[in-house]
């Protein structure tokens, strides 16, 4: 699917659903503890129906069946721990997995990654907020398919070591080719016995002026630049060093941002209960109080948020549950917050995410389940 735009009328298959729900939300940019991806399922399968929810309880999964789905996306993993066993007649979530399977449904989870992705669930409740100047307050780091090559080159053969590595494929960022580092320096070697050095004299410890050169090279291509480098290279036994890179920092768990001028803790619940249609909303901190700068998190933020430089200064917390001592920590640091309910914080994103699969894999249907719904409801009066 190369860039992630089907034109082809084929028919989509499992395989094809999962790959566009990791380009919506990158598997790296998941938590380390988290288990997001395709769980279950076949991906060579046919996939014309896709059931969004937040929880596959049994119910979704019955309702799954009925609308004849073959995938799930569930937003909270059922496969969380290792299992040992899966048996239909468990208690956990395992018979929902055996259930799922014979009923030949595959199951997918985005969790975390959907969090820190672009227009993921962090997004979506921060524009319920109408949150401007917006950014994660935790950025991700996800590995690079990138490596630094560091070696020590004598000067004289230097151009060759370079020559030699860049035509094997280093040395290239972005449009640019043959980049590279070079700081001037002294190395030092003693040979011993069984060695043959080609610079200076076994048995005695020698100085030569040697130039630092260091540039990227693609993972895939590390066997073959180092290769030329060894080739190249004037000495014996040439050092050199491998750095694993991470990518850029560009995305993250949660937003902070500036709210709208004048608005209260209040107006601000006022107006996500009736955006989410929460009907378990709770406050921590005065409904008049004036709000400017919110830090927002889905699920269950605590007080993460005033331990992240980026949205200690944030006066309001929204997310999903909160803590009985983390809201009375709130309150001592004078900071407000407001609490949707962990799955009512969650849900508004399932649509734009179904919009979305859609338009990158034309023809497939996508539902949001009926049957999904919180935990947790309101005490009758």
């Amino acid at each position: 699917m190369g860039d992630m735009k089907r034109t082809r009328t084929t028919a989509v298959t499992i395989g094809d659903a999962a790959r566009a729900l990791d380009h919506i939300a990158p598997p790296a940019l998941a938590q380390s503890w988290d288990n997001v991806g395709l769980l279950a399922g076949d991906r060579t399968a046919r996939c014309r129906r896709v059931l969004l929810c937040i929880d596959l309880a049994p119910a979704v999964l019955e309702e799954a069946v009925r609308l004849r789905c073959e995938l799930v996306m569930a937003y909270h993993p059922p496969l969380f721990q290792p299992i040992r066993r899966i048996l239909a007649d468990s208690h956990g979530t395992d018979s929902i997995l055996h259930r799922a399977i014979a009923a030949g449904i595959a199951i997918y989870s985005p969790h975390t990654a959907l969090d820190a992705a672009p227009g993921g669930t962090n997004d979506v409740l921060a524009g319920l907020c109408e949150l401007t100047d917006l950014g994660p307050f935790e950025y991700v780091t996800t590995p690079s398919d990138h490596s630094k090559v560091v070696t020590f080159v004598p000067p004289a053969q230097l151009e060759a070591v370079a020559q030699a590595m860049f035509q094997a494929g280093a040395g290239r960022i972005g449009d640019y080719e043959q980049c590279s580092f070079r700081l001037n320096g002294t190395g030092t070697f003693f040979g011993t016995e069984s060695t043959n050095p080609r610079v200076g004299r076994k048995g005695r410890l020698e100085e030569v002026e040697e130039i630092r050169l260091e540039m990227v090279a693609p993972n895939s291509l590390l066997p073959e630049v180092v290769a030329a480098l060894r080739r190249s290279h004037p000495y014996e036994e040439p050092a050199f060093d491998i750095y694993p890179l991470t990518s850029e920092p560009v995305q993250g768990i949660g937003r902070v941002g500036q709210l709208p001028a004048g608005c209260t803790l209040g107006s601000l619940a006022r107006r996500l209960r009736k955006a989410t249609g929460s009907k378990v909303v709770t406050l921590v901190g005065d409904a008049g109080t004036v709000i400017k700068r919110a830090a927002v998190c889905v699920g269950a933020a605590g007080r993460l948020p005033l331990e992240r430089p980026r949205s200690a200064d944030c006066d309001v917390i929204v997310t999903g549950e909160i803590r009985h001592h983390d809201a009375l920590t709130l309150l001592r640091r004078g900071v407000c917050a407001i609490a949707l309910g962990h799955w009512e914080s969650e849900r508004p994103a399932l649509e734009p995410l179904g919009r979305r699969i859609r338009e990158m894999l034309p023809g497939i249907e996508t539902i949001l389940s009926q049957a999904d719904v919180p935990p947790f409801r309101p005490a009758p009066a």
